[in-house]
């Protein structure tokens, strides 16, 4: 007997196999396969195949050399199948084809596909020493072969010597033995010794205290709770199985039976959460507050526009999406722009490095301005940060199952990332002899100087000196961008850590002592010496890696915390009591800017909770006592005195947590004071604000809370303390280093491209274009990575994950003048990265097309082509295109909504289907497109001769005219299905309209 999913097959001794229905056990089927009777058969997909004996007449039965094989599909035989060998049994091996392995009884083994022919060089022999083959099977992970004989033995063969018989192996579970007869030995003194393995002598007099009396031993099973009321209101039944959405007031595939009153501490946005300990089981799931928590985004049919990321941030900024790989570095991205010097720094910025971060952030940094809110995402920057070999050496680069499944260590990660970039942006942006000079691999390094704005911003020149034993002295200087953090070791013998103030710390890891095996010029060996750091100036900007990584370090700042709360509510219970004119006001009433909380430096005790670093540091440097740093109360300002003695003001402006959630794997959030000018350009208000921002989600929050480390969810990574009004020496003007020139003739990066190829004219000097220009645009695209979906259990598709898309070619057509429709830009990009689909069908773009060494296209880099683009956005044309909401975000651009013309739109009524260009163009244009593949400029030109069309309807008979032709549209689609009739070729691109629109481009 065999099964399937459709069917019940029983072999006959008659030779006959019945296919029988699985609920009835009714006969569906039936074949005859062999006259004589009937040894074996089996079923893998589509396919039977069976093994028997013919009749040979007054001779008996023989065994048929002929395998029966059967179609399912269509329930008829094919052609039998050819062996050389008598087949007796015989099992499908589905590894890499439907491969059968047919067994004859003397040992011999063929292998063969059931639809090919049997070769002889296929044949093995099972060596049973004379004995029958009386069995034989294949194990259900298919990497094995048993074969059982008559005397008695299994020979089984294997692929490898490790070999997993089924798909999820576990050790046979054998009898136990008697172990009153072998009694172990009974370790007392462990605690989770099993008291029953004590044998027991049994009595006949005494119940044993186990022996509970019938009416205490009745079974009373768990009643299943009820069906949510939610679920039988929307549920629709199609047959006997109702589908109806989950409401999710459950755990999946959970039914809890104590139902505890934990959801408002679970969904708490604004309470701080406490210290897990005597809490119920599985602390975490309540322990992170939502906000703080991993965000996704939730994808429809219509990808993400219809999600509500208004939902997750109601300010103007903008928040990053976090579906690309190594996004983990979306909040460090927001950190640097919320930095005015280097937002302004990086936009001034443009060179003709193709991969530069500088370059960039700088386009990055401007779609933030731009936004509205609306999230953008860092494709493009991530993009050329992959390909920086300095990144990938530092193990920056992280694969996307270690960032789906949680394994990166991203504390750890995201302080080996800030200090590369700052490393990278100060090399990058160090002075050039022009705005555009190309600077190579030979930039300055670290040492050498700061005369970059990173270093100026940064920078830290430091004193290293080294003293040996000997009295030899060496001293180096350098420039440093950040310091780390070094804490104290504790000595074994004692039990308490001591108490130690944050300045304290911080100064001992800035002017950091150690002693270290270093060479000895002088004793010309290694030698034990003394290495102490001093630093001769402040920097504008003072960054800390907390080095939080083991649990050691994570007790010492919890202690820490425990301290300074300590203190602070000694020092509350000695002073006097506030007067009740000033009742306490809560912090979260202080979100809009208003400083009521922080009169007179004033916060709540219990916002001190988890808190011991200060939100101001006063540091000076002294020649006689060198670097000093203490605690300063957050309002107050220096006096004159200490001010001229060259003291400073720091304020704490960014704290970077990693925040700890077992479900999630975790993710890195940045808390971030957002200063006036970011205010009045989004929102034309002026004042100060701490913001959380955790990828799209951004949320005012209060100040004490960034400083705020609750050590079992949220650990310290980085902070940035700056000195106060530093930005005001700093010129903080953006000048567009984006020119014309940028448009002009730019030879191809490949090698076999001709003039007499080229598809496009570029625009001359006279026709350079104006605010309000049209310009057709399109774009076709390659996928990088395939998008991840699960099937629910309704049949419904859920994407997880989307395709990664890439920019394969961009097409810009002139929409006015003699030379309308004729195109100025039409570029493949080159992609270092591997493409697993050139969706050729769609795109028209084929493999090779984009690799340098054989291209005939016109090949440029994607920054070559994005600043082409990005000249046209800011001169203020109008793009004319279909679809162009979905180019320009794999492009990464961000365009205003009155530069953009997009016929899909245009031709579109409210709660109705999204029409294609090709319908539109046979609609409307009587053209036929988009015939085998898409040709961009061929969609560019029909975008424009469409919105040609849509001018010439609403000067006709306005908004109702054109409510009537696109009811007759929608009319005419339905009645068609939205199909295009097949027309004569030539018939379509031919047409008058086609040619007198756009003359052809000539050759060059």
């Amino acid at each position: 007997m065999r099964q399937t999913s459709r069917f019940l097959f029983c072999g006959h001794t008659s030779g006959k196999v019945t296919l029988r229905d699985l609920r009835t056990f009714k006969t569906e089927h039936e074949f005859d396969a062999f006259s004589g009777s009937l040894s074996d058969f089996d079923v893998h997909g589509n396919l039977l195949a069976a093994c028997g004996f013919s009749s040979r007449g007054l001779n008996g039965l023989a065994c048929d050399r002929f395998l029966m094989v059967y179609d399912l599909r269509m329930m008829r035989a094919v052609t039998p199948l050819q062996v050389h060998v008598d087949p007796l049994f015989l099992r499908f091996i589905p590894t890499y084809t439907s491969r059968l392995a047919i067994i004859s009884q003397t040992g011999q083994c063929q292998f063969c596909e059931p639809t090919g022919l049997a070769n002889v060089a296929d044949i093995f022999h099972v060596n049973t020493v004379g004995h029958l083959l009386m069995s034989f099977d294949v194990s259900s992970s298919k990497q094995a072969l048993a074969f059982g004989d008559s005397g008695g033995c299994v020979h089984l063969w294997s692929d490898s010597p490790d070999v997993s018989f089924n798909d999820y192996s576990r050790e046979t579970e054998f009898a136990l033995p008697c172990l009153v007869d072998t009694l172990p030995h009974l370790e007392w003194n462990h605690d989770l010794l099993p008291l029953s393995l004590i044998p027991m002598t049994l009595t006949s007099t005494e119940p044993l205290l186990s022996d509970w009396p019938a009416a205490l031993a009745t079974p009373s099973p768990r009643r299943a709770p009820p069906v949510d009321p939610e679920i039988l209101r929307t549920m629709k039944t199609v047959g006997f199985i109702g589908y109806a959405a989950n409401p999710r007031a459950r755990p999946r595939n959970q039914v809890p039976y104590k139902i505890k009153d934990v959801e408002q501490d679970y969904d708490s946005y604004s309470q701080v959460p406490e210290s897990p300990i005597g809490r119920d089981e599985e602390p975490h799931l309540y322990m992170v507050p939502k906000k703080y928590r991993k965000v996704t985004i939730k994808y429809s049919k219509l990808g993400l526009e219809d999600f509500d990321f208004k939902h997750y941030n109601k300010t103007l900024f903008a928040g990053l999406e976090p579906h690309i790989p190594n996004a983990y570095c979306n909040c460090m991205i927001q950190v640097l722009y919320f930095l005015e010097p280097i937002r302004c720094l990086v936009q001034n910025h443009l060179c003709q490095k193709e991969f530069c971060l500088a370059c960039e952030l700088g386009f990055l940094f401007h779609m933030l301005d731009l936004s509205r809110g609306d999230p953008c995402q860092a494709s493009n920057f991530l993009r050329a940060f992959r390909t920086i070999p300095e990144a990938s050496a530092l193990g920056l680069i992280l694969a996307d199952s270690d960032e789906q499944t949680g394994k990166a260590r991203l504390g750890r990660l995201i302080q080996s990332w800030n200090r590369f970039i700052l490393t990278q942006l100060h090399q990058e942006t160090q002075e050039q002899e022009g705005p555009q000079a190309y600077r190579g691999a030979t930039s300055s390094s670290l040492g050498s100087s700061g005369e970059s704005a990173i270093g100026r911003l940064f920078g830290c020149e430091v004193e290293n000196s080294s003293l040996c034993r000997c009295g030899k002295e060496t001293v180096r200087s350098s420039l440093t961008l950040l310091f780390t953090m070094h804490y104290p070791e504790q000595n074994s013998q004692e039990k308490t850590i001591k108490e130690y103030g944050f300045a304290e710390i911080l100064k001992k890891s800035i002017c950091l002592e150690q002693s270290t095996q270093a060479w000895c010029e002088n004793c010309e060996k290694y030698q034990p010496t003394v290495q102490t750091r001093n630093i001769r100036c402040l920097p504008d900007v003072l960054v800390i890696n907390c080095e939080v990584n083991s649990a050691k370090e994570a007790e010492f700042w919890k202690i820490q915390a425990e301290y300074a709360f300590t203190k602070a509510r000694q020092k509350e219970a000695s002073e006097p009591a506030m007067p009740k004119e000033s009742p306490l006001m809560p912090t979260e009433w202080c979100l809009d800017g208003e400083d009521v909380c922080s009169m007179d430096g004033f916060t709540r005790l219990e916002d001190l909770r988890h808190m011991w670093m200060p939100l101001t540091l006063k540091m000076s440097i002294s020649k006689t006592q060198g670097l000093e740093i203490s605690s300063w109360p957050e309002g107050e300002e220096l006096s004159e005195t200490e001010e001229a003695d060259g003291a400073s003001l720091y304020d704490l402006v960014v704290t970077v947590p990693h925040v700890l959630d077992a479900r999630t794997g975790g993710n890195l959030v940045a808390h971030i004071k957002v200063g006036e000018t970011y205010h009045q350009r989004k929102e034309g208000v002026t004042h100060q604000q701490w913001y959380l921002f955790n990828d799209f989600l951004i949320e005012p929050i209060d100040k004490t809370e960034a400083a705020q480390f609750d050590m079992s969810w949220k650990v310290p990574g980085i902070l940035y303390y700056a000195k106060r009004n530093y930005h005001t020496k700093y010129d903080l003007r953006i000048k567009n280093p984006i020119d014309a020139s940028v448009l002009l003739t730019e030879a191809s990066l490949a090698r076999k491209q001709r003039k007499s190829h080229a598809t496009f004219i570029p625009l001359m000097v006279s026709e350079m274009p104006q605010a309000g220009d049209l310009v057709g645009l399109d774009a076709e695209f390659v996928t990088l990575n395939q998008e991840e979906a699960e099937l629910r259990s309704d049949g419904t598709k859920s994407t997880i994950k989307p395709s990664q898309m890439s920019v394969a070619r961009i097409t810009c057509v002139r929409g006015q003048g003699p030379n309308e429709g004729v195109p100025f830009i039409d570029d493949y990009i080159s992609t270092q990265e591997q493409v697993v689909d050139y969706l050729t069908q769609y795109s028209g773009i084929k493999p090779g097309d984009l690799d340098a060494k054989i291209s005939s296209k016109h090949l440029t880099t994607l920054k070559s082509t994005y600043l082409k683009l990005r000249f046209l956005i800011d001169t203020g044309v109008r793009f004319v295109g279909h679809g162009l909401q979905k180019d320009f975000r794999v492009i990464n651009l961000l365009v205003l909504k009155d530069q953009v013309i997009d016929t899909v739109y245009l031709f579109h009524l409210p709660r109705k289907r999204m029409i294609s260009l090709r319908f539109l163009a046979w609609y409307f244009l009587d053209l036929s497109i988009q015939g085998e593949t898409h040709d961009s400029i061929e969609d560019a030109r029909t975008a424009l001769q469409l919105y040609r069309k849509y001018l010439g309807l609403s000067r006709g008979g306005g908004s109702d005219e054109v409510r009537k032709v696109l009811k007759g549209l929608y009319e005419k689609g339905r009645q068609m299905d939205w199909k295009v009739p097949d027309t004569d070729a030539g018939d379509g691109r031919g047409s008058p309209k086609s040619a007198a629109a756009f003359p052809p481009v000539i050759g060059l």
